[in-house]
């Protein structure tokens, strides 16, 4: 996509972190943005953000791992503005803990956000992409978490490398069909943002009851610290606007992590088992060497 100016971005998990810098950045081009979050009284907030930057805004409150709420999500942005051009799956929720500590509720709360959420989002709103004809772009948010396997994020792992498959999939297809519609998946390491802190809009019905090891703690604190030292959210959206632009599939906003995920391709190529250099790292310096 060149032009942007009047089209219409749709942006889930846009009341905090990347999904409201990419609000933002989608104003700054002179968008009409439609802002999807769970969290009501921060979403409202955030709509009033962006909206000073002179553009339409519309907040709808959704929870993302509901095919209704998505659905809605959609007819109110048609009814509002007519069309969808942009579409950022976006949302996403985190807990830490060694894998076979976490309750079904886990399980369950973490792949409805994180990989029914995007799911949802490709499912309902690719046909309105396809159906208007012209140029369109979806971005779904995984992680370099869905590249590589990061001890201590065993949901968040699996969810992001469901959502890797699924854009790459997504991206073959419309490739396939020779359509204008674009995809992109976005792999960031540690983002400036409160994910760790998902558990404020956690559903009654999934409730927290893992029972947690020493060792839980220790991975929470780590990674709190890393994700204070990372990149600030309005850096990786404008990673993503760039990708936009110039029709590129990864988005990569860490490259040093590449290295990582070249080693484990290569490890699977060989045969071997996989290497502990994330672990080394993650130990000794708390980022990828």
């Amino acid at each position: 996509m060149k032009d942007f100016a009047g089209k219409v971005a749709v942006v889930t998990g846009a009341a905090s972190g990347i999904g409201l810098a990419l609000a933002h950045r989608f104003a700054a081009a002179q968008m009409k943005v439609v802002l999807a979050d769970i969290e009501q009284a921060a979403l409202a907030d955030a709509a009033r953000a962006v909206g000073a930057a002179g553009v339409e805004t519309l907040a709808v409150r959704t929870d993302v791992s509901k095919a209704a709420d998505v659905e809605a999500l959609a007819a109110r942005t048609v009814d509002a503005f007519g069309s969808v051009h942009v579409v950022c799956n976006n949302a996403g929720v985190a807990i830490s803990g060694a894998a076979w500590t976490h309750t079904l509720s886990d399980w369950q709360w973490v792949l409805g956000v994180n990989l029914w959420g995007v799911i949802h989002g490709v499912r309902v709103f690719t046909p309105l992409l396809l159906a208007h004809g012209g140029e369109g772009h979806i971005v779904n948010t995984a992680s370099m978490a869905g590249l590589t396997s990061i001890p201590g994020m065993s949901i968040y792992n699996v969810t992001k490398h469901g959502v890797v498959t699924l854009s790459e999939t997504l991206y073959q297809e419309l490739a396939m069909l020779g359509s204008p519609l674009k995809v992109s998946v976005l792999c960031p390491g540690f983002v400036r943002t409160n994910i760790l802190d998902s558990d404020r809009n956690r559903p009654a019905e999934f409730a927290d009851t893992a029972p947690g090891v020493p060792a839980s703690a220790e991975m929470d604190q780590a990674v709190r610290q890393m994700l204070a030292a990372g990149l600030p959210p309005a850096q990786v959206a404008e990673c993503v606007f760039d990708a936009i632009q110039n029709e590129r599939f990864y988005v990569f906003p860490h490259p040093e992590w590449k290295e990582r995920v070249r080693e484990r391709m290569e490890d699977i190529a060989a045969g071997r088992n996989p290497s502990q250099t994330i672990v080394e790292s993650l130990i000794t310096r708390g980022m990828p060497r």
